[in-house]
């Protein structure tokens, strides 16, 4: 209830018009030649006003973020929900056999038909998320690409540190590729954001190295690709524009054990085998701590002539999607996207799956 009010506040104060909005949001914010979006610095603004000074616990932070969902869009007509699970088998990373929840979304257009897919990881630095916080995102998604979305709900650290998140993701990635016929998949893409994102990419990097099938397409929004690095957009950007790079930190010593080396587990910028990565379509934010990863990894994909489609939206921050009810410049860095996704996948479709 607090999050549904919440956006009738930040809708109705980015409602008014532009010189009232810029008085309240404060003077422009310009840094490395890039001006934050005046509705995403009146966010912040309100929601910094609001905000408690003291930090938040870990379990109040994975509150907070499945609560937040409301801010992200509003309700998706025309988009069936259906939970199912996804068995995983025991290996690196998993002691034995289980099973992961999950959550299939599904077009009103498609129907009981053939269709592509996409194996969806949520955000949340490896340690907050779910597919309640990740359900708005997948829901448009689906609606505007014409998809089915497989929201997966992989194990958090720190309480399952490195390699059970990954372990997760490409053992769900690798079942859906070998049970087409039960989802009804014509082809599969993998894709999330932050660290989801990190999870779809590395996870479509693994099973390339491993198996005779990856997923045809990745779907990347503000990636982490490269744990423990400083500088740069790292530091530019530490400080005032939601995600900090303290944050980042925190998150970084939850994920990752002592004595594992940060960049085997988060990063594709080191490997020498990158060529075998499918066409991606990687998105950055302008005021992202994470920004300068994520351009370096299409930069590093290029270089080796992996089809790309990069975007940076230069006055977002990170987690934009987060802001997409609200924000329509976030709306609009959504549903370009979709529009991608929809084209990666609708040239790379295979034979319909079934009769």
């Amino acid at each position: 209830m607090l999050f549904g009010v919440l956006r009738r506040i930040l809708r109705a104060l980015i409602a008014l018009p532009r010189p009232l909005r810029r008085l309240l949001a404060g003077p422009a914010v310009v840094r490395d030649g890039q001006t934050l979006d005046l509705d995403v610095q009146l966010v912040l603004r309100t929601l910094g006003l609001i905000a408690g000074g003291e930090e938040p616990s870990l379990v109040e932070q994975r509150r907070a973020t499945d609560r937040a969902a409301g801010l992200a869009w509003s309700a998706t007509p025309g988009v069936t929900t259906l939970p199912v699970r996804v068995p995983v088998p025991a290996g690196p990373g998993r002691d034995e056999a289980g099973e992961l929840v999950a959550r299939l979304y599904t077009p009103a257009e498609i129907g009981d038909r053939p269709a592509p897919l996409l194996v969806h990881f949520h955000g949340g630095g490896f340690a907050l998320g779910s597919i309640a916080s990740s359900e708005p995102l997948c829901r448009v998604l689906a609606n505007q690409a014409s998809v089915r979305v497989l929201s997966v709900e992989y194990r958090l650290a720190p309480e399952n540190p490195f390699p059970a998140g990954l372990a997760d993701a490409a053992a769900a990635l690798h079942h859906v590729l070998t049970h087409r016929d039960e989802f009804r998949a014509t082809t599969v893409a993998a894709g999330g954001d932050s660290a989801g994102a990190n999870l779809a990419l590395t996870a479509a990097h693994q099973l390339a190295r491993r198996t005779d099938e990856t997923a045809a397409f990745v779907l990347a929004l503000y990636p982490v690709t490269d744990a423990g690095r400083v500088g740069g957009s790292r530091e530019l950007f530490a400080e005032g524009f939601g995600l900090r790079t303290v944050d980042i930190e925190v998150f970084e010593r939850y994920y990752l054990p002592d004595g594992i080396e940060p960049i085997r587990p988060t990063g594709l910028l080191e490997v020498d085998d990158l060529a075998i990565m499918p066409p991606c379509y990687v998105s950055t934010a302008g005021f992202d701590p994470l920004r300068d990863e994520g351009e370096e990894l299409v930069a590093a994909l290029r270089d080796v002539d992996v089809p790309v489609v990069a975007r940076r939206f230069p006055g977002l921050i990170h987690g934009y999607a987060g802001m997409a009810g609200v924000v329509p410049t976030a709306r609009d860095a959504v549903l370009d996207a979709a529009s991608a996704l929809r084209a990666g996948l609708a040239l790379t479709t295979k034979e319909p799956a079934g009769t």
